[in-house]
């Protein structure tokens, strides 16, 4: 890929909060391989058959640690999951795997997307030596999609550029033919979902928790975002949501003491995000759209794949699934050339993103239409799925709805995408206006303390 100049709003994480997750979870593994014996009882307990379970293998993700057991009595292996303290919000952990279980249960039931099969699961309370909620599953063969995808022999995540056409529509076809099951899927609320369970005989989902999502997990391990800030019901209205949202990432703004280098860059993502805020309305004018569930982190590097039939055969990782507003849903996949777009606009390459994401967007929505067509899905005087796709890229709400999942990039794709010419200081309101020059003092106040500390810790340990 040809190299430009990166861009100056390029956002970094707290790096003094993210060595506190690492130190954290570090800790923790020297705990959990302590009882890599004694969890093979435990999940031989926790499941179908009475075979002595045997470790096989560990698996390593972004948020989650597992162990693979193999068992005597020859039924699958299966593997316990826990979330990684410091990786994953040690706090909301408990929180993560309940909703996470609830979305695999509710999606096994309602579409034919390849979940593996729940054995058992817990919480902190239930594991041995309190080592965290866990999720006990059966264990899946196959190859990351990803690893399918990706450009070879490079060490970024890209999507090859020379990949089969016939190979990508047959994957393709498969997470369209995913994606619309999910679009039909909706709720009353924004937030995380649950399984009514004041009968045994009650199969009916409500939305009776906060959305928990992965901005939030990010923000608070590696941005130092203070936890009463996070909302604590569901929502009942888009706007109300999108309105938390462009909070979450002023909050971010006022709070993460190493996100502006001096007043210039202090100022720009002053301007974007108090601007992003105003948008709302302008892609969102109205509230009389569904919520449909929606998970951020959906895509090949969490879905595993046969090698030779090319038939998907697990989608992973289901954490941060939510139900949320439709338009979430009928957006164009952002993970189509395997990175973000942020990739791209770090390095004010926008065109360049463009050119590689567009024709393969198209190819989405061809494929796309190709399942809608194949299951004769038509609802008079509504929008296909693919149409909605083509509507939010056309409009540019593709953009506003990943800006609004991403207080780390918002910055990036405000001045990229969303600005537009003479809306800059003399777009923001009085108030802001008169908050701007000491913001951007206390932010240099700020970043000064955040180097002392930094240099301290750092110089000390070496």
């Amino acid at each position: 890929m040809s190299q430009q100049k990166t861009s100056p709003l390029k956002t970094y994480f707290d790096e003094l909060e993210e060595t506190n997750g690492d130190d954290e979870c570090r800790e923790w593994l020297d705990s959990l391989f302590d009882a890599r014996a004694e969890l093979a009882t435990f999940v031989a307990t926790r499941r179908e058959g009475r075979g002595t379970g045997t470790y096989v293998e560990l698996l390593k993700g972004s948020f989650n640690f597992s162990f693979r057991y193999t068992f005597s009595d020859g039924r699958p292996d299966t593997f316990i999951r826990f979330p990684k303290p410091g990786h994953t919000a040690t706090a909301y952990r408990d929180e993560k795997v309940t909703n996470e279980v609830q979305v695999m249960e509710y999606l096994r039931q309602h579409t034919d997307i390849p979940i593996p099969r729940i054995h058992s699961w817990g919480l902190t309370a239930d594991s041995p030596h309190n080592l965290g909620p866990f999720i006990i599953v059966d264990y899946v063969t196959g190859t990351l999609l990803s690893t399918i995808l990706k450009q070879p022999d490079e060490e970024d995540l890209y999507l090859n550029p020379n990949i089969d056409n016939t190979l990508l529509d047959k994957i393709y076809f498969q997470i369209a033919r995913y994606l619309l099951q999910i679009s039909h899927l909706t709720f009353p609320k924004i937030g995380a979902i649950s399984k009514d369970n004041t009968s045994n005989t009650s199969n009916t989902w409500h939305v009776p928790n906060r959305p928990l999502t992965y901005n939030m997990n990010e923000l608070v391990t590696v941005s130092g975002y203070p936890a009463d800030k996070w909302p604590t019901t569901p929502f009942d209205r888009t706007s109300d949501y999108l309105a938390s949202l462009a909070n979450e990432h002023l909050t971010h703004l006022w709070t993460q003491r190493n996100l502006a280098d001096d007043p210039d860059i202090a100022q720009n993502r002053f301007i974007a995000r108090h601007r992003f805020k105003q948008l709302i309305s302008k892609y969102y004018p109205t509230e009389n759209e569904p919520f449909i569930l929606f998970c951020d982190d959906m895509r090949p590097s969490n879905m595993l794949i046969d090698p030779k039939t090319l038939q998907i055969t697990a989608v992973l990782d289901l954490e941060f699934t939510n139900a949320m507003p439709a338009g979430f849903s009928y957006d164009p996949p952002w993970w189509l050339l395997l990175s973000g777009p942020e990739v791209w606009l770090e390095r004010c390459a926008l065109d360049e993103f463009l050119k590689l994401y567009e024709p393969r967007m198209e190819q989405f929505l061809h494929a796309l239409a190709r399942v809608e067509r194949e299951i004769e899905y038509n609802q008079p005087g509504h929008l296909s799925l693919s149409a909605r796709m083509r509507g939010s890229w056309s409009t540019g709400r593709f953009w506003f709805d990943y800006a609004a999942r991403k207080s780390f990039d918002v910055d990036l794709v405000y001045w990229a995408t969303l600005h537009s010419a003479g809306t800059g200081i003399e777009g923001l309101d009085e108030k802001a206006r008169a908050e701007l020059e000491p913001f951007k003092r206390m932010k240099m106040e700020q970043l000064k303390a955040y180097k002392e500390e930094y240099s301290a810790r750092f110089s000390s340990a070496i």
